[in-house]
């Protein structure tokens, strides 16, 4: 009788491997490795919560003093300078690509319906175009767009328009020197205190909200293309429910991931092939 071998999955292989992953396998590879930072294990846990305590005393304060703190200006040099010296180039890449993502999905909504609004412009391709308001009007093209589409049709079009889908080669300074390396969630935490000084009281509520949004964006999507598919990533989100109080680094990778998936879903409905590897420079 053979002897029994219990087996030792790693967990990373199984993630890796899942075949209902619709991303490019490096792309993939590169959130996996950005998740087993050591900051992602020992230091987000703790950052996790020192965020949201500075934050909800920041929230409360702005109330009494209901002024801007901070320039936006401000803020951006704050952001980018943090970017290029304490957090690891890998992460900054999967930063600067979900602008580019989220503005393909935006476009492609735009071209693909019948609404009075041009094309936005927010694909950034280095580190220092995530300056200059960028994360103010990456929240503020996913608004307007929703406003433009009101009593706009929403069915497919005979003829789908996959334009402007790629990812263009982009930047993340990896040459620069860095103090720490930290993974993206980490860093979400960090960068939310100054953009909670920065921005109003309502500006922040605005932006926290837009996250809210994924599950109408995939409904736009799934009765644009005509594909279900787009459905089953939705979270049951209403946009109907305001509510300040949320975990926003959380709330916000997981709105990259969702942008990810479904922009893989029109990259796949196009005829494009992802391979299932290709190289990437590793921190």
């Amino acid at each position: 009788m053979p002897e029994f071998v219990r087996s030792d999955p790693s967990m990373w292989e199984a993630v890796y491997a899942d075949p209902s992953v619709p991303l490019d396998r490096a792309l993939v590879r590169q959130i996996i490795n950005d998740q087993r930072r050591l900051s992602r294990r020992w230091l987000y846990p703790i950052a996790r919560i020192v965020s949201r305590v500075l934050v909800a005393v920041i929230s409360i304060v702005k109330r009494v003093l209901p002024f801007r703190w901070m320039p936006l200006s401000t803020m951006d040099a704050l952001c980018v300078w943090f970017l290029r010296r304490f957090v690891s180039p890998g992460a900054v890449e999967l930063l600067i690509r979900h602008f580019v993502v989220e503005t393909n999905l935006v476009n492609f909504i735009i071209r693909n319906t019948a609404v009075d609004m041009a094309p936005v412009t927010l694909r950034p391709e280095t580190l220092a175009g995530l300056g200059d308001s960028a994360v103010v009007e990456h929240d503020v093209n996913v608004y307007d767009v929703l406003i433009a589409l009101d009593g706009v049709p929403l069915t497919r079009p005979q003829t789908l328009d996959f334009a402007q889908l790629d990812i263009p080669p982009l930047d993340a300074e990896r040459r620069r020197r860095r103090y720490l390396r930290l993974d993206i969630q980490t860093a979400l935490c960090f960068m939310n205190i100054p953009f909670s000084m920065a921005l109003t009281v309502e500006e922040y509520r605005r932006a926290v909200h837009s996250i809210r949004f994924d599950d109408s964006f995939l409904e736009i999507l799934a009765l644009v293309t005509g594909d279900d598919t787009f459905r089953h990533w939705k979270l049951a989100g209403m946009s109907l429910w305001m509510d300040s109080n949320v975990d926003v680094p959380r709330m916000v990778y997981r709105h990259a991931l969702v942008c990810e998936y479904a922009h893989a879903q029109l990259v796949k409905l196009a005829g494009g092939i992802y391979p299932r590897d290709t190289a990437i420079e590793l921190d």
